[in-house]
């Protein structure tokens, strides 16, 4: 009788455990009401490391409220693991905090040599490179450029953003170099290697070239230390060279080292299984943007993923410094879909584009077997709808039209103060039609190559951020299609009823909040899971 008892008591308890995972949530969503005043104080240390995951009404900043969703609505609830396809610049699966998460593909053998899965990719254990061992890559225009001129407006369009962007690398380098070319005479002149504003005020310059500059130098030097400075001019220095030695170059292919054709989209099978890519720091975006994703929530290090603990990591490398081609996206897309992932992550984009039918098809491909893919709305704090709008793939309009395929989400980037000012962050496009939410990007602490972490900013990081919910809410209710998690994301976010500053230097101009985005709303992980739970219901 006893051993009965303890059996019974044993099937008991887990007949309630189980009862309890699939428990209905009666949580109120979160709603503004009221007028929220903005924090005023700056964010400490601790807070602006997981900003994206704070809460706006229990910390007046605008996250996601993830740790509310945890700590009220997840626990003792069960999850399936979802596998999320991150295509970026590779993924440094060797970092301690992302080991765990990586997704390894049971139907291949390692380092056999044979493709055991016939997928058409040797030992593609953890993903696949499809750049094989490239880094740097034209931008499209200049691709474009290097086909001749055919007369279109394409190719002029072409030949005018090289103009200009040729035109004003060259000028910012030169300017740049005389920049460190005076902090050398600084240096040697106050014999000191971070000489301060103090330091310049009382030297006797008989250069007046170099006296012109001191003004300027001195403003500088007070808000910021030298050392600070010289390291943001270097990183100015080397993305320029980069841009006229790569990027800009029509003298550069690149497309050589991998040996493959990117106008022959029946040409497949290139590339390698080194995810990482040729080196780790050109990893770094999408060490990056895995990390916001998917890093060890509450281990005491670094910053917290959104969805640690119910995903795995794809990685798929598809995406160079400089644009990426048409068709290594769309078969990154495809091998993603292929080999099970729920949700793909695409912190990428360009301006011009000579195969986006293909990208297309592979965006309708994985809404036919159901793959929610969310990708970065773009950097240039531009507007993208039509009619005087910026063309950017990829999209899920082809431009102009109407949605061919719902299940594609665009994320603009947001700041994190509630204010006119604040909110949306000043580089994010925005746009009611093409942009579809807003969620946290400026300044987002995540895993970087070799064990490192890093704040960074942009609509790549507001991306993952909102894959990270998608994944939570594919996790959790699996029964939801990826169009059901697109519309959550959009409809239970919050709506703050405020004007907001968009874009940048000549083209800011201030609107009201709901107009930067489709829903006008700001992704909310805490909303999304009880509207998940109100819709796998039937509610």
């Amino acid at each position: 009788m006893k051993f009965k008892s303890i059996y019974l008591s044993a099937a008991l308890a887990l007949f309630l455990a189980s009862c309890g995972s699939s428990k209905k949530i009666t949580a109120t969503p979160l709603a503004i009401n009221t007028t929220i005043t903005a924090k005023k104080a700056d964010l400490t240390d601790t807070q602006e490391e997981r900003w994206s995951h704070l809460d706006l009404f229990t910390d007046t900043i605008p996250g996601m409220s993830v740790d509310r969703a945890y700590s009220t609505l997840l626990q003792g609830r069960k999850a399936t693991k979802v596998i999320v396809g991150v295509v970026d610049s590779g993924v440094d699966i060797e970092h301690p905090d992302l080991q765990g998460v990586i997704w390894t593909n049971p139907k291949e053998i390692a380092g056999n040599g044979i493709d055991d899965d016939n997928n058409g990719y040797i030992d593609d254990i953890h993903g696949w490179n499809f750049l094989g061992d490239i880094n740097h890559e034209n931008m499209e225009y200049i691709r474009i450029l290097k086909k001749g001129d055919d007369g279109s407006e394409t190719y002029k369009r072409a030949k005018a953003k090289y103009d200009e962007d040729y035109n004003q690398a060259y000028s910012t380098l030169q300017q740049i170099n005389l920049i460190l070319k005076a902090d050398e005479s600084f240096r040697k002149l106050t014999g000191k290697e971070n000489y301060t504003p103090e330091d310049l005020k009382t030297l006797e310059i008989s250069d007046p070239n170099l006296d012109g500059v001191r003004d300027r130098f001195m403003m500088i030097l007070s808000q910021n230390t030298r050392e600070d400075f010289i390291d943001n001019i270097n990183s100015g220095k080397e993305h320029y060279n980069n841009e006229l030695e790569y990027h800009l170059n029509l003298k550069y292919n690149a497309r050589e080292i991998l040996g493959d054709n990117p106008d022959d989209f029946n040409s497949r099978g290139y590339g390698n299984n080194n995810v990482i890519g040729p080196d780790k720091d050109g990893a770094k975006h999408g060490t990056h943007v895995s990390g916001i994703i998917a890093q060890v929530r509450n281990n005491g290090i670094g910053g917290d993923g959104v969805a640690s603990d119910v995903v795995e990591i794809m990685a798929v490398r598809a995406v160079p410094d400089g644009d990426e081609y048409d068709k290594d996206v769309a078969l990154a897309i495809r091998y993603a879909v292929d080999n099970g992932a729920k949700v793909i992550n695409g912190s990428f984009g360009k301006y011009f584009s000579t195969h986006s039918e293909w990208v297309y098809d592979a965006i309708k491909y994985a809404g036919e077997k159901d793959v929610l893919i969310v990708c970065a709305a773009g950097n240039e704090g531009a507007y993208l709808d039509k009619n005087g709008g910026v063309e950017r793939y990829p999209n899920d309009n082809m431009v102009t039209g109407p949605e061919f395929s719902d299940n594609f989400i665009c994320i603009g980037a947001l700041n994190n103060k509630l204010t006119e000012k604040g909110l949306v962050a000043p580089f994010s496009n925005y746009g009611k039609n093409n942009v579809d939410v807003f969620s946290p990007g400026m300044r987002i602490y995540a895993t970087t190559p070799d064990n490192h972490y890093e704040f960074l900013q942009g609509t790549s990081m507001a991306s993952p951020n909102a894959a990270g919910v998608a994944a939570l809410i594919r996790a959790y209710y699996p029964k939801l299609s990826a169009s059901q998690v697109k519309h959550i994301l959009m409809d239970s976010g919050l709506a703050p009823n405020m004007q907001v500053q968009v874009g940048e230097g000549e083209d800011k101009k201030v609107i009201m909040f709901s107009e930067a985005s489709k829903s006008g709303k700001i992704v909310n992980a805490y909303n999304a899971l009880i509207m998940a739970d109100q819709i796998s219901r039937g509610k």
